[in-house]
């Protein structure tokens, strides 16, 4: 399912307040030599966030704006393995009206939020979409939103005024999405939103989403195969589910207690939260970066009852960090105190990003992406308490390297330390790894967190099932893939007290999630065990164990609990590979899974959910899921 990298667009010039720059194809630049780190001024009033970023103003004539995200619509329709990254950014004000209402698509890479301190400081009235994309043709279009990765929607009121478009697309918001996409901070109403796309030819499929944060209109999930809405307001309803229909602090959720029919999972309260930093300008027109405090036992929006909790970060305490930019050049600024704002485009990391000091803020902005260059570990953050990194995407590169990210330092002896980050844990936003794709990529563990006291708020780790380069594409040419784009680990948690509340993790040849630390939750976990082993000699074990299941619990751990979760298998170059158990955990009361399952896409074989309970997933049962309510059953 590869696609060309879109034509280059033509170049044009967009103010707000200032000319913040043109919109331009953000290539991959190599890092430079070794620079020293001279104060970088930043005009708060008018910060350079390089030629990638795009900032409308409510004086600006509404058919212009239109024609620009159009513009940037057709040219990232079908860029999934494209070098280009773009942020698009509402400064306060409103934008479309009751009789010429603002309709727009959010393609890939592309970010899309209000420069507000509220919701209600941009207010959209009209429609902001994702579409399926239709890779067939004739016949067999084959429209589906499986595919439809990487895009961000945050941070404004949005209004759907059915007029801005006609017949069945007039009937809803379309946001038809999968995984690496959130839409957060959001004030939705009118027409209904649907999380499918169900005005285009089928199948209309569409697998994973996020939503934390937002008040929400009647919502249809549709064909959303798992979906994890967190701290938000569904009161207005929500219909359809599909296998992991997640809600863990939100007003409104539906009852879960006929699961798995339907197959809801509700949590009253979220157990640990920390929402996403953002931009916003304030009263004199400042741009700042507001930090939301952390939180337990949290239900309901951050902004209901005023500006999020939390503290408020100059602009001009940020290193405004560009591609070309290199790891020694950022790694003076944050040393001399400073947070990391990363700007859209491609960085080629050939060192390690040391994130040391409590509390930095790292921040990417329009899906900033750090590749791996001679097998680099890409970003490493200590043990200390506070450091966000938010909106950053991890890209392993040719040479393999031990990690993309790691939080915390293996066998540290966590200490003071960790006991402070009990109430201000290090927190990963909107964080995502890619193995292969556009490139080939080879990497050992993606992620590594052997800190205490981390929060993991919506991380999408893929080894990519498809791509451009380093294999070839089809039922039956994905040979080559094994042996050329390798991820041996997903995610590996040696720390304890670690929470996660969305997480997504997929393909990897070993262990796709291994949980060492204990006392660590898990809201929502979606995974599919890699389509491509040879053989089931690839796939099993040393010990003779048939695969590797998809989430393993070590057997030493006490605690742990697990809330809404699926293994899939689709074992398309050999059908016939067989995996023992979906999930491993070791039986101890202290380790609880709730609303489990396994499933069939169409090949290969589960033969049971955990531990050896529960009917088999095999090609008798295409697409029926095995549930599991409680394991230990009570």
């Amino acid at each position: 399912m590869s696609t060309n990298a879109p034509p280059t667009p033509r170049t044009r010039m967009r103010t707000a307040a200032a000319v913040i720059g043109a919109i331009l194809v953000a290539g991959a630049v190599a890092a430079g030599p070794a620079q020293a780190a001279p104060p970088q001024e930043v005009d708060a009033l008018h910060p350079d966030f390089g030629p990638n970023v795009t900032i409308f103003d409510p004086s600006m004539p509404l058919a212009d704006i239109d024609a620009e995200l159009d513009a940037l619509a057709d040219q990232q329709r079908d860029a999934e393995m494209s070098e280009v990254r773009r942020a698009v950014y509402f400064m306060p004000g409103a934008y479309g009206d009751g009789e010429h209402p603002l309709q727009f698509e959010v393609g890939y890479y592309t970010e899309v939020a209000g420069l507000g301190a509220s919701p209600s400081d941009v207010t959209v009235e009209g429609a902001i979409e994702v579409y399926n994309r239709c890779l067939g043709s004739g016949d067999d279009p084959n429209c589906i939103a499986l595919v439809n990765f990487w895009r961000t929607l945050s941070n404004l009121s949005l209004h759907v005024n059915g007029a801005s478009q006609d017949g069945c697309r007039a009937s809803a918001n379309f946001w038809a999405v999968s995984q690496a996409v959130s839409m957060r901070r959001l004030d939705i109403s009118g027409a209904n939103l649907s999380l499918m796309d169900y005005c285009t030819d089928g199948p209309q499929y569409a697998s994973g989403g996020f939503i934390a944060d937002s008040r929400l209109p009647f919502t249809i999930n549709g064909s959303q195969q798992q979906w994890l809405t967190r701290n938000s307001d569904v009161s207005a309803g929500w219909s359809n589910a599909v296998w992991n229909q997640v809600f863990a602090g939100t007003v409104g959720a539906p009852d879960d207690a006929a699961f798995p029919d339907p197959p809801y999972t509700t949590l009253d309260t979220t157990p640990v939260s920390r929402e996403k930093p953002y931009l916003f300008v304030d009263d004199e027109g400042a741009f700042n970066v507001r930090v939301p405090s952390a939180a337990t036992d949290t239900r309901g929006v951050s902004w209901a009852e005023g500006m999020t909790p939390g503290r408020t970060v100059p602009i001009g305490d940020f290193y405004l960090a560009k591609p070309g930019d290199s790891v020694q050049r950022i790694n003076q600024a944050l040393a001399s105190g400073k947070n990391l704002l990363l700007t859209p485009g491609i960085y080629d990391i050939d060192a390690t990003i040391k994130v040391k000091r409590a509390d930095t803020v790292v921040l990417g902005m329009g899906h900033a992406t750090l590749t791996a260059t001679g097998g680099a570990v890409p970003m490493e953050v200590a043990d200390v308490p506070g450091v966000v990194v938010a909106g950053v995407t991890f890209d392993a590169g040719t040479e393999l390297s031990p990690a993309l990210l790691r939080v915390g330092k293996p066998n540290g002896d966590h200490g003071a330390n960790a006991r402070a980050a009990a109430s201000d844990p290090i927190t990963l936003n909107d964080v995502y790894v890619r193995v292969g794709g556009p490139h080939v990529g080879r990497v050992d563990t993606a992620i590594e967190v052997n800190a205490d006291h981390v929060l993991i708020d919506h991380a999408w780790v893929w080894r990519g099932d498809h791509g451009v380069e380093g294999f070839t594409e089809g039922v039956n040419g994905d040979t080559d893939r094994w042996n050329t784009n390798t991820g041996r680990n997903g995610i590996v948690v040696n720390g304890d007290h670690v929470t996660a509340t969305g997480l997504f993790v997929e393909h990897f040849q070993r262990f796709n999630t291994l949980w060492n630390g204990d006392d660590g939750t898990v809201v929502l976990y979606q995974n599919e065990l890699p389509y491509d082993p040879p053989t089931q000699a690839d796939w099993t074990q040393p010990d003779g164990t048939l695969g590797y299941p998809g989430y393993v619990v070590a057997d030493d751990v006490d605690t742990h609990a697990l809330h809404g979760a699926g293994v899939y298998v689709f074992n398309q170059n050999a059908p016939s590979i067989v995996t023992e158990n979906g999930f491993s955990v070791p039986e101890r009361e202290g380790v609880r899974l709730h609303h489990v399952m396994t499933v069939n896409l169409s090949a290969g074989t589960i033969l049971h959910v955990v531990n050896g309970t529960g009917e088999a997933a095999d090609m008798d049962h295409i697409g029926a899921p095995r549930f599991i309510v409680d394991y230990p059953a009570p």
